[in-house]
């Protein structure tokens, strides 16, 4: 299976602003190397995924990044050994 770049949509309000989540099904390389590609800085990575404001969700999805629940996310980060929990 070819690795996949996923995105939910922009249901997360922080600072003013919707915000989805960008992740990998395979590596975080995978997902530093598409995030430099679309210009996403380096500040936007938050343990496992990259935090996308809702104006940049249809260039994201321009750029290859597969639409998917965030359901879904989570579940494709847990499948690959990705998911980084926040400390409690």
């Amino acid at each position: 299976m070819l690795p996949v770049i996923l995105i939910d949509p922009p249901n997360v309000p922080s600072r003013g602003r919707m915000w989805s989540h960008l992740a990998s099904d395979t590596s975080y390389e995978e997902l530093h190397a598409f995030a430099s590609r679309v210009g996403i800085p380096a500040r936007g990575f938050d343990r496992d995924h990259y935090d996308v404001p809702a104006e940049a969700y249809a260039d994201m999805v321009a750029a290859g990044a597969v639409e998917v629940t965030s359901r879904a996310l989570v579940s494709a980060l847990l499948a690959a050994g990705l998911r980084r929990r926040k400390p409690r």
